[in-house]
């Protein structure tokens, strides 16, 4: 009954409010220890996230339960340089705005229980996302037009859940590998958008719709082998295919299809002393494969309108990742936890257009570093807590004429502390 309740408030929770995206669209990392560690846990089984991180994990990650929420703070500013800033006519000169969309909170959930030796079944349940805006109308002389031309507040608002029951098998002692079918939820509302009208084959299906939801489907499979005290993890996601969003397929390429990537890790773990563990990992995120973000955002020039199969994207390049963790063991009680990560932002404002339709979902930070805790108690459980900064980056790139000219810079940091209580059954 215990564990019924906590699915239930996890799922529903969920759904308040997904914004975690430091590499792209997806966290640095997921369930506390892993975040502690600039998410460098491919090839780790000591919580129960496999589900979001590697399924093989799950044979030797033992009866436990972790509940985990994150408050995650991404700063987005943009501002526009020598431009005809919309609405036509005001000269050259700065416009910008700040989000208003500062503080998330972001639940996590994990469960995992040993059948037998060999076999093991548990769940994962976790947030994505990644654009969350939410731009003020420029006031002044502007009045209620945003930066993009259009009226009232520019923003979008992308909600993702992700159920990740899982089953991990140990093929040998030391080597198991896993499974997990991923099921998705997600939701999204955009409103500002009025000035693309012009480039979108449906200007009744684009902006102010209010909320759309759409429900995927996925997997990921993994494999870990433990090799003394080495131990090297492997897993790999297909893209979570997700049905349309019809109140927005004049906003969206393919008709409103917005899919998450497909993706894989490889990590490496080596227990260098009992108390020392030190960790990398690797990650490919390939964004091209899905058109409505990869397809290149001044598609519209030749044809390619917002909402068809080739309508324009937010043109975000693949991304490689490399993430470097370390865990020093202080005493029975206590562990402490470092990690740095590096990824090349998918958006590099060069071609055209690209830092105008990013401006709405700047996904542009590169440099993270973590730091991390876990308690353990007197009866064998575990208090963690992580923090990350993403430190402040930013994008430019020319406005196209029609959206007023001039240049276009967006600036973000973030900023995330988190707490995860873990039951030992």
């Amino acid at each position: 009954m215990k564990f019924t309740r906590v699915f239930a408030f996890m799922a529903l929770a969920g759904l308040a409010g997904s914004a975690f995206a430091t590499n792209g669209m997806f966290s640095h990392g997921y369930g506390m220890k892993s975040k502690g560690m600039a998410g460098a846990s491919t090839a780790s089984s000591d919580d129960a996230f496999f589900g979001a991180n590697n399924p093989a994990a799950a044979a030797f990650a033992g009866n436990r339960l972790d509940l985990g929420v994150d408050l995650f703070s991404p700063i987005r500013e943009t501002v526009n340089v020598g431009g005809n800033a919309p609405p036509a006519g005001f000269g050259p000169g700065a416009v910008g705005a700040e989000s208003e969309a500062e503080y998330f909170l972001i639940p996590e959930f994990g469960y995992n229980y040993m059948v037998s030796d060999t076999l093991a079944l548990g769940v994962t349940v976790y947030g994505q996302g990644g654009m969350n805006t939410d731009y003020p109308a420029l006031g002044g002389a502007f009045g209620t037009t945003n930066s993009l031309g259009g009226q009232g507040a520019l923003g979008v608002d992308l909600m993702q859940l992700i159920i990740a029951p899982t089953a991990a098998f140990k093929v040998a002692p030391n080597h198991s590998i896993g499974v997990s079918p991923l099921l998705g939820y997600q939701k999204f509302a955009a409103t500002g958008l009025q000035g693309f009208a012009p480039i979108s084959s449906d200007g009744t299906a684009l902006t102010n719709q209010g909320n759309d939801d759409a429900f995927g489907y996925g997997l990921r499979i993994g494999y870990m082998g433990k090799f003394g005290a080495v131990s090297i993890g492997a897993a790999y996601s297909t893209k979570v295919d997700f049905d349309e969003f019809s109140k927005y397929k004049g906003l969206f390429a393919e008709q409103g299809d917005l899919d998450l990537p497909e993706n894989y890790n490889l990590g490496i773990a080596w227990q260098a002393t009992p108390e020392l563990k030190l960790a990398a990992d690797y990650q490919r995120i390939n964004y091209s494969g899905v058109n409505s973000i990869g397809n290149a955002s001044d598609s519209y020039a030749t044809g390619g309108i917002l909402g068809l199969d080739n309508g324009s994207g937010f043109g975000w390049a693949d991304m490689d990742v490399w993430k470097l963790g370390a865990e020093y063991k202080l005493n029975q009680q206590m562990t402490l936890r470092a990690g740095y990560s590096y990824g090349e932002s998918p958006i590099d404002g060069d071609a055209p257009a690209e830092a105008t339709f990013n401006i709405i979902a700047p996904g542009v930070i590169e440099h993270h570093i973590t730091l991390g805790m876990t308690y353990t108690t007197a009866s064998g459980d575990e208090m963690t807590v992580a923090y990350m900064h993403g430190f402040e980056n930013d994008v430019s790139g020319n406005r196209p004429a029609g959206f007023g000219g001039g240049v276009d810079t967006t600036t973000m940091y973030q900023n995330s502390l988190g707490f995860q209580y873990s039951w030992k059954m």
